[in-house]
């Protein structure tokens, strides 16, 4: 694949980002692709390998080794259709993806792996500008109807697939827009929302109807679905978060990360807000070392916080990983968003205590050191350091420790259906049904929180097995 010794002649070269003094004045997109000579190159480097390890590391199942070759070989048109094949929107990974097959690549060994997700970003980009990106009407129509309840980028892989089957989709979604965590969690700075609205007008042509302002289990029941539908799809994310109960906790001033964030995308959209959170001229706290943390800190930042401090209770990974022992998995070493180079403290290996504050206000977190030691069975107990307390300036805290499963009370309540040990709606990965058999459940309601590529995976997967449930057989891929 590629050039045979590309890797050894070319070197990878990363996308350019504006300079951070730019970039935090504004919500746009700062990461630019490489020119089309330099994005070859990178194809180049995509070595024969043998065994393609990038696969094992993509849930989405992306060929990448193809269209590698593809673009070395100035064929970008046959590369987008390689690349969409097994995913419905590369545009939405090829910026937000931390890129797990990058780490697998079998280059990754020894060397800078091949650079997959640039690649990718850039075919998708160049099919949008030459208008290669159209929709695929089917042929034929079923006159099944199948209700998907989530717009997330599970909800919308699912209901492009069974659209493109021929059935009929009507896609629910509660808030005011599509695009579910896409939409309101994900940062503009990380991801513009023209990228899904454009996506939203092919998808309509191929047949999809959305519905918004559409509260399944709160503005009509859950059941009707079920009554209505031929079958129906739930792919409402999983939007429970960890919570923090310690003294302090109901202070003005300390609030999950969502509603941070989503304000503030609200806000580039146009809407008038009032009441909004906001980080301007404050001390910031944010509590989870995580992806959506990192999404709090560059928001932070953009609205003119005093400081910034991410905190998180695990120790501070190593600055590199042992590749002899975690390749071609994803390896836990030290990572540093682009959110955390704009400029936030980092803390590791903490534990926030409690909150103290004046007027019902918060001021200040305390929190202790911890270390991490193995027990007698070898799995790892957090002490406390005596002597180790600490005291933070702390006008705002954002918690940002994660989601345990999705919200019960309304549709999942309503229909009765039977939960994992974790609390997720119980269904598996081969046929995605619920403890309903009409009823079918894919994404983080199904896995709890996972990335994109792992909702795209599950929502395209499910389609499939509803199409056979539907029709008795299915020609969409798996």
């Amino acid at each position: 694949m590629g050039k045979p010794t590309g890797f050894m002649e070319f070197n990878r070269v990363n996308e350019p980002a504006a300079p951070v003094e730019e970039r935090v004045h504004h919500y746009r997109e700062f990461v630019s692709p490489l020119p089309e000579d330099q994005i070859r190159l990178q194809g180049a480097r995509c070595m024969d390998c043998g065994i393609p390890f990038c696969h094992s590391g993509c849930p989405v199942n992306n060929i990448i080794p193809d269209w590698n070759d593809l673009v070395y070989r100035n064929r970008w048109k046959e590369a987008i259709e390689v690349l969409h094949s097994t995913n419905n929107f590369p545009e939405f990974t090829g910026r937000i993806c931390p890129a797990p097959c990058e780490a697998a690549c079998t280059l990754n060994i020894n060397d800078d792996a091949v650079a997959i997700k640039s690649i990718e970003h850039a075919i998708i980009d160049r099919a949008w500008e030459e208008g290669w990106v159209a929709p695929k009407i089917p042929e034929r129509k079923t006159g099944k109807k199948v209700a998907v309840v989530g717009s997330g980028p599970s909800g919308l892989a699912c209901s492009q697939q069974l659209a493109r089957a021929g059935h009929d989709v009507f896609l629910f979604e509660k808030r005011d827009r599509i695009g579910g965590l896409l939409r309101y969690g994900i940062p503009d700075f990380k991801m513009e929302k023209h990228h899904i609205d454009r996506r939203m007008v092919q998808m309509k042509a191929e047949g999809v109807e959305f519905f918004v302002n559409q509260h399944v289990g709160v503005d009509f029941p859950a059941s009707k679905l079920v009554e209505e539908f031929d079958a129906v799809v739930l792919t409402g994310g999983s939007e429970t978060p960890r919570d923090l109960p310690i003294p302090g906790r109901a202070l003005e001033g300390i609030h999950f990360a969502l509603d941070f964030l989503i304000p503030q995308n609200r806000k580039n959209a146009g809407d008038a807000l009032q009441d909004q959170i906001s980080a301007k001229g404050k001390h910031v706290v944010v509590i989870g070392g995580g992806d959506t943390g990192s999404d709090c800190v560059g928001t932070s930042i953009r609205q003119e916080a005093l400081s910034v401090t991410q905190l998180e209770v695990m120790p501070k990974p190593p600055l590199q990983e042992n590749k002899p022992l975690t390749w071609p998995n994803w390896p836990m070493k030290l990572r540093t968003s682009s959110s955390q180079e704009e400029g936030c403290e980092r803390e590791w290996s903490v534990v926030t205590k409690h909150f103290s504050g004046v007027e019902g206000k918060v001021e200040k977190l305390h929190g202790i050191q911890v270390e991490w030691i193995a027990d007698e069975k070898g799995g790892m107990k957090m002490l406390e350091i005596a002597g180790s307390e600490f005291e933070l300036k702390a006008d705002l805290v954002l918690l940002a420790m994660g989601y345990l499963h999705p919200v019960h009370a309304g549709m999942l309540t309503e229909l009765g259906l039977e939960f994992d040990p974790r609390g997720n709606v119980k269904a598996d990965t081969l046929k995605y049904q619920t403890s309903i058999p009409k009823v079918f459940s894919a994404g983080d309601m199904r896995r709890g929180q996972s990335l994109v590529v792992w909702a795209i995976r599950e929502g395209r997967q499910a389609a499939r097995s509803v199409d056979e449930f539907l029709m008795g057989q299915s020609e969409l891929p798996r």
